[in-house]
């Protein structure tokens, strides 16, 4: 843990279905390594709360539970991801985040979205106005150190090539099914070094922080 004060705190952001304790392996594993992990249960219980609503309560959550100027790093999990995306790209988060990270998040929609017609699940169809908002301006993502995370065997982000993004880099894992990328050896070892990738300052100089 002796790298542990050089660290950014990481906030990690659910998906749909789904509260904080999904990440508790992942808490276990980034903590046991030095991190200092957050995680926040969203308003999600009756799902007529949108995307934007959702990325609000993650700005909240920030302002309570981080100094102002604290740097942090951001994992975003399935839909979680496009919250974390509206965060960043629309509530000035960008300006906070030096990493972020998405698993299996659908960046451009996912065809099992049209099981239900919730408003969080109507923003994650494909060519959804708030996808395709989120989108047009999707290079602001590079003024962070970004990384997509999915796998070809998904089968919720339908396709699986809807995870990946023309922005950041790419990583597409062996993991079998949607609900392992948050706990698969592999997944937990593709974060860990996302999370260890060195980030630029404003002069260009590479620093682990």
């Amino acid at each position: 843990m002796k790298h542990q004060q050089h660290r950014n705190p990481v906030l990690l952001v659910h998906g749909i279905f789904r509260q904080s304790g999904v990440f508790r392996k992942m808490e276990e594993d980034l903590r046991r390594r030095g991190w200092s992990a957050y995680a926040l249960n969203l308003s999600l219980n009756n799902f007529n709360f949108g995307i934007e609503e959702l990325a609000r309560e993650v700005a909240d959550y920030v302002d309570r539970t981080f100094p102002p100027e604290q740097p942090f790093d951001l994992v975003g999990l399935s839909m979680g991801g496009i919250v974390s995306r509206y965060y960043m790209q629309r509530l000035g988060g960008i300006e906070r985040v030096q990493r972020f990270i998405t698993l299996s998040a659908p960046h451009h929609g996912t065809w099992m979205a049209y099981a239900l017609r919730r408003p969080t699940c109507v923003q994650m169809r494909p060519n959804s106005d708030l996808l395709a908002d989120l989108n047009r301006d999707a290079t602001l993502l590079e003024r962070v150190n970004f990384t997509s995370i999915w796998t070809d065997w998904d089968f919720i982000i339908v396709p699986a090539s809807s995870s990946q993004m023309s922005v950041g880099k790419q990583v597409k894992l062996p993991v079998f099914a949607h609900a392992m990328m948050v706990r698969h050896r592999k997944s937990l070892q593709a974060v860990v070094q996302a999370l260890e990738t060195p980030v630029a300052d404003k002069c260009g100089v590479s620093r682990l922080n």
